[in-house]
């Protein structure tokens, strides 16, 4: 008897959620997106052309519903970020099993985190590398190292050598760590890893790493190889001030700071 917490319905997303609600465990869900199903969506998303315009949440929900009528289901059409959707938010991930991250956005990814160790629940992330030349999948635990921990170990902006290409993942503003757009058998590759260890959690497996890193093409000074994982075990780090157990708030949003400038500052 489950209760998962997801934000994001993206093409990542979808491929992950499509996974897990086949899990018998799996009794309730909450869903949290805002956006609408774009034209260039489609290219990378399991909703058809047909769809276009109409609430990924909604898509999402009618997609759950046809494979899992007996699923629980609640929908949260808002910004993760946004003030006045805090106190919905706060209520469904105090309830919840776990939380799965399919966002490609930093701001919430690292408030995600601090919702995830307020309430001290085990959480997921999934993040494809810019072209698609691979991916993390990580698995954070309440007492492990936190997002912000992980981050400062692992260098995940990388530089491909192709042709510019305007950043469709991000309609609505710039997503820094992804640079080319990732073709759709990338993103169902790192996904449906993503979907593996989150259903691990749910049977009461933890995955021997915190991270795991899995190549899938061969690029000059960044991957010699095309198809290897690596396990990363990650140790918090002594002076992060995002996942100490206690501290005023104003360091802790100062060190949000800190963390989301050195990223900026790549």
């Amino acid at each position: 008897m489950a209760h998962v917490v997801q934000v994001g319905v993206g093409s990542g997303g979808m491929v992950v959620l499509d996974l897990l609600l086949r899990h018998e465990a799996l009794t309730r869900l909450t869903l949290i997106e805002p956006d609408v199903y774009k034209p260039h969506n489609v290219v990378r998303h399991y909703f058809p052309l047909t769809a276009v315009g109409q609430s990924k949440l909604d898509l999402a929900a009618d997609w759950v519903r046809q494979r899992r009528p007996d699923l629980a289901l609640e929908l949260l059409p808002c910004d993760l970020l946004a003030p006045a959707s805090q106190e919905a938010i706060q209520a469904a991930v105090a309830t919840c099993t776990l939380g799965v991250c399919a966002v490609d956005n930093e701001p919430a990814k690292y408030h995600w985190d601090a919702l995830m160790r307020q309430h001290r629940r085990p959480w997921t992330l999934g993040e494809v590398l810019s072209g698609g030349i691979g991916g993390f999948v990580h698995a954070f635990a309440p007492d492990g190292p936190c997002y912000g921990c992980v981050a400062s170990h692992l260098k995940r902006e990388v530089v491909v050598d192709r042709p510019p290409t305007p950043d469709y993942t991000a309609p609505g503003g710039p997503i820094h760590e992804t640079t080319i757009p990732a073709p759709a058998a990338a993103i169902h590759a790192i996904a449906s890893l993503h979907a593996l260890v989150t259903a691990g959690l749910l049977e009461g497996q933890a995955p021997p790493f915190a991270s795991l890193l899995v190549t899938l093409e061969a690029v000059p000074d960044v991957f010699p190889d095309a198809f290897r994982t690596h396990r990363l075990q990650l140790a918090r780090l002594d002076d992060c001030l995002l996942c100490r157990s206690a501290g005023p708030a104003e360091n802790l949003d100062a060190a949000l700071a800190q963390a989301l400038g050195r990223w900026d500052g790549r």
